[in-house]
């Protein structure tokens, strides 16, 4: 069994009077792919968020609970936000690359971080583009608008962008909603390989994707985790009535 990553404890989400998230307690391990899977509005993006606290810019959030990395609380007093966001990354549902060049997208963490050095930048660009599956298609049109390119390639630029200062933990809010077919399993693969150096968390409305690129799914509905497995026995003998109920399409 592989090590666990992250860890909630009993994590409550309210957004003024609305209750988000209840009582969500599960394990995610290290070197895997979590699907988070559940109808629309059922918690799923703002459990994601909570991992590397992109909750905090939401007024009137309030937090309850615990989120563990590597066994430290990451919302106790004094915690480095900016240090957590460079361990936990981020993509998000659309594409949103910076109107900047291919090379600058992608050199920008690093550079905020304090690396200036042009031949070490040039390196991580080099490294961040092809752990994306995108180095041959970036490696000629490096000083271009990123802005220019396709969806897929922008998503993919996104996901070297986040790659670029080195986090252990990735996490995808819906990578491929906005592609093409070919683009999206272009993503999954991705995804897979991955999982080689990086903890990857996904949140996919496409139960298909979730059984295709993870090793582990959980089922969100109402704010609360119904059940957390493995994929295979998500998606083939669940143990609770109301998860055999959406896999097999009776809502959602």
């Amino acid at each position: 069994m592989a090590a666990v990553k992250i860890r909630t404890d009993q994590l409550n989400i309210y957004y003024g009077n609305s209750h988000a998230l209840r009582d969500v307690s599960v394990a995610l391990y290290a070197g895997t792919v979590t699907a988070l899977i559940g109808p629309s509005g059922c918690g799923k993006s703002t459990f994601l968020k909570t991992l590397n606290r992109m909750n905090d810019l939401i007024d009137n959030v309030k937090i309850e609970g615990s989120v563990y990395l590597d066994g430290k609380d990451i919302y106790v007093a004094g915690v480095d936000v900016a240090g957590l966001r460079r361990r936990v990354g981020m993509v998000f549902q659309q594409p949103n690359p910076f109107p900047m060049s291919v090379y600058d997208n992608v050199a920008y963490g690093p550079r905020v971080h304090g690396i200036r050095d042009r031949k070490q930048l040039d390196g991580i660009v080099e490294r961040s583009l092809q752990e994306a599956a995108v180095w041959e298609e970036m490696k000629d049109r490096l000083e271009r608008p990123a802005l220019g390119l396709s969806g897929g390639q922008q998503q993919r630029l996104c996901i070297a962008r986040a790659l670029a200062v080195e986090p252990e933990v990735l996490l995808m809010d819906e990578p491929t909603s906005a592609l093409d077919p070919v683009s999206t399993m272009r993503v999954e693969q991705l995804m897979r390989d991955l999982k080689k150096r990086y903890t990857v968390v996904v949140v996919t409305h496409n139960m298909q994707q979730a059984a295709r690129v993870s090793d582990h799914t959980a089922f969100f509905l109402g704010g609360e985790v119904i059940e957390c497995a493995p994929t295979y026995k998500i998606f083939s003998h669940p143990d609770k009535q109301r998860t055999r109920d959406y896999i097999d399409g009776r809502f959602g």
